[in-house]
């Protein structure tokens, strides 16, 4: 006895993916081998799936940047900008970097404190965002021109969503004798 079999019904297509932006991502490292960590982290980005391309930029030596200030006391920094090509969320994207410091040892004793890794998303496209989770960009990224320097090396004309184009930023702290 056979029996007759409907068709399935229409499923749905695939969803359309994210489309791809860039996010800003500023590192850096004061403990350890500081330059390879850097260098390795960006490989890193570079394999996180959905992410198809990472530009890094020249390394920055910085000095120590504490609550109160600098410390020239404290080792130094080795600072650099990520331009990443990705169509992950920002909030997954947030979550690897993460998973990527604690894979270099980051532990997260002192605010501020000397540290293996930081990576911190800066911005993600012109996306706004001030959920406790997710700032972006990045809040204090227009006070420091160790993320403002290093993201010019790549992109001269780069804006921070909210706040302007990144060279003037950069000029108003130098004019200040801040960052």
């Amino acid at each position: 006895m056979s029996r007759n079999l409907t068709n399935p019904p229409d499923m749905p297509g695939p969803r359309p993916g994210r489309p791809e932006t860039t996010a800003v991502v500023a590192l850096g490292a004061n403990l350890g081998d500081r330059h390879g960590t850097i260098r390795a982290a960006a490989e890193r980005i570079a394999r996180l799936p959905l992410v198809s391309e990472v530009r890094l930029s020249r390394l920055f030596e910085t000095v120590a940047l504490r609550l109160d200030g600098p410390d020239p006391e404290a080792p130094g920094y080795v600072n650099a900008v990520a331009l990443v090509a990705t169509r992950l969320a920002p909030e997954i994207l947030l979550g690897m970097l993460h998973a990527i410091e604690d894979e270099n040892g980051r532990e997260r004793r002192e605010r501020w404190g000397d540290r293996t890794l930081d990576l911190d998303l800066i911005a993600y496209d012109d996306v706004l965002s001030d959920e406790p989770r997710l700032q972006l960009p990045h809040p204090r990224a227009a006070e420091r021109l160790f993320v403002l320097d290093p993201w010019l090396d790549l992109d001269q004309d780069a804006v921070l969503p909210g706040r302007g184009r990144v060279a003037d930023l950069a000029a108003e702290l130098r004019a200040r004798g801040e960052g």
